[in-house]
């Protein structure tokens, strides 16, 4: 792919894998406002002056002044219509899903069990493929650069792959390259003995770009005309926070542009990577964090507009508590964006905690179903849902978490204490969950992981106990979860008593509790050792009796 960013100034080859290059121009002023260009098969015009595109993406302008910004309200005008003739919804399917080569082709089949449908698919990697091209990747690290090809995790990762593109009865030939050039990265990764968060990023995205390429050619050979895209090289433009990276604006109208006009001159099902895109200023492959593959179908759907974007999953949707706490969970079958962004971010696996925004945005329902159980209603969830009746929707329990009290009479009438507290956070990179204030002391919750891959280690913790205890007296508490309850905050009243009923009765105290800003969540923070005992014991109150339901009415 060459002209995907195209900066005004000196030109630059950045290596986007080691068969391919990305042509980069970068401007050498310091004020710069980046402005997307639109192909002209989209017809788009701002401020009277027809946009330009280059061959194979998006091309971003960067300009001293204010240049001319495109209208969204066009772009997304201009896809609604054009997709009323082409796209219906995009098929999200997660790596349990796509896991072998019987799953695939029972994917295969529901797919083509919507006729009236035309999707757009997106992929994640192969069963537990990203967790061995990590393994792979830190044993490459201490072993050596003559013993990369005879780790373990790659030997499976091979095997896997081939056996299933035998089995589907596809050519060998379409992963051959991905398997021998991974090969070779993990031989470098021995040679230098270093794993960066950039080369982590492109090590595991062999694992998407195999099963989109397996799938596309088995539907192919059953008929069912298919295309293969790398999200990286159909305009998903991110930052370059590798590991965690959040996809720019310019991505909607590269990706509609791309995918509207390939289908336009040739109509095909659309086979595409999730979790993958590509950094605006390094042109290396980023990933979304853990679970970007939802995030990726959510952007599809925005930037084309579509009418409902499908998340298959190996549940029937969204469930009423985690059911490797409690078996009895059941399906929740309505929820608002932002009920399934506090359940994302708070624990529940089921979604990424960003995959709510694109499809809040673009007002376009989420329906997240069981590629195992196709019949199954699953969870759909939209902007607005009738709450008159509700009162609680799930109960999400994050594990792991680390709690900081921070006390000081400094905050007793003064200005600028919270900034301090929070700066020490920024500058140290590390995320608050939970908060809670009076008035001279300070109580919140540190996210368990500095970054989704990574989690905090002790030095760091001890680094933030001495930078706050400069300001305050600091309380250090390790090993707690939050419990989140998730429903009809406006019947806050309702919920906590029975809820403190519940931990009065299992004599569990709760070290915090928040609300605050939330409409939909309250969070209450209990030891580790018995917050599985909480859940089910709130699950039981508050789904499995009729003393609620009754109260509730």
């Amino acid at each position: 792919m060459e002209g995907a960013l195209n900066l005004l100034g000196g030109a630059t080859f950045c290596p986007v894998s080691m068969s391919r290059t990305l042509r980069c121009q970068r401007s050498l002023s310091p004020h710069l406002h980046f402005v997307s260009s639109i192909a002209r098969s989209a017809g788009l015009y701002t401020n009277g002056k027809k946009l330009s595109f280059g061959r194979a993406g998006l091309r971003v302008r960067c300009e001293v002044r204010l240049g001319d910004v495109l209208d969204k309200k066009v772009i997304e005008s201009r896809s609604s219509v054009e997709n009323e003739q082409h796209f219906t919804c995009v098929m999200k399917f997660g790596g349990s899903s796509v896991a072998s080569a019987e799953r695939m082709i029972e994917v295969a089949e529901l797919i083509r069990s919507f006729p009236e449908e035309r999707p757009l698919i997106v992929l994640s990697a192969m069963g537990k493929t990203t967790n061995k091209l990590l393994l792979a990747g830190e044993k490459a690290v201490s072993c050596g650069a003559t013993n990369a090809s005879d780790i373990e995790e790659m030997k499976f990762i091979k095997q896997l792959h081939l056996k299933t593109a035998d089995e589907l009865g596809v050519n060998r030939s379409i992963i051959a390259n991905h398997l021998d050039e991974l090969e070779q990265l993990l031989k470098g990764i021995a040679m230098m003995k270093e794993l960066t968060l950039r080369t982590r990023d492109y090590l595991v995205s062999f694992g998407e770009c195999m099963s989109t390429r397996i799938f596309a050619a088995y539907l192919n050979r059953i008929g069912v005309k298919a295309r293969q895209y790398d999200a990286f090289e159909i305009g998903f433009i991110t930052t370059d926070d590798f590991t965690n990276a959040d996809i720019l604006e310019a991505t909607y109208p590269a990706v509609a542009k791309r995918l509207l006009g390939d289908w336009n001159s040739d109509p095909a099902i659309p086979i595409v990577t999730g979790f993958l895109g590509k950094g605006w200023r390094s042109c290396a492959v980023t990933t979304l964090g853990r679970g970007g593959s939802d995030l990726t179908a959510t952007t599809i759907g925005k930037a084309l507009g579509l009418r409902e974007i499908q998340v298959w999953k190996d549940v029937d949707g969204v469930l009423t508590c985690d059911p490797n706490i409690y078996s009895g969970a059941e399906p929740v079958p309505f929820l608002t964006f932002d009920e399934a962004a506090e359940l994302a971010y708070f624990g529940a696996q089921v979604l990424h905690p960003q995959s709510m925004r694109p499809a809040r945005e673009g007002d376009i329902p989420v329906r997240v179903k069981n590629s195992y159980n196709p019949q199954a209603p699953g969870t759909l969830i939209t902007r607005n849902r009738d709450m008159s009746k509700a009162v609680l929707t799930s109960i999400v329990l994050k594990r792991n978490v680390t709690m900081l009290d921070i006390v000081s009479t400094r905050m007793l009438g003064q200005y600028g204490f919270l900034a301090k507290v929070f700066a020490i956070f920024e500058d140290l990179g590390i995320s608050v969950d939970v908060v809670a204030t009076s008035e001279v002391s300070l109580s919140l919750t540190l996210d368990p992981s500095k970054l989704w891959s990574r989690e905090l280690i002790q030095q760091e913790l001890d680094h933030v106990v001495e930078e706050l205890e400069k300001i305050a007296v600091v309380k250090l508490l390790q090993h707690r979860s939050i419990i989140s309850l998730i429903g009809n905050v406006q019947r806050s009243s309702l919920i906590l008593e029975k809820a403190f009923h519940v931990f009065h009765t299992n004599g569990v105290n709760v070290q915090m509790i928040s609300q605050g800003a939330s409409k939909v969540n309250i969070s209450l923070i209990v030891n580790d050792n018995e917050a599985e005992q909480c859940v089910r014991a709130l699950h039981s109150v508050f789904f499995v009796t009729d003393e609620l339901k009754l109260d509730a009415k």
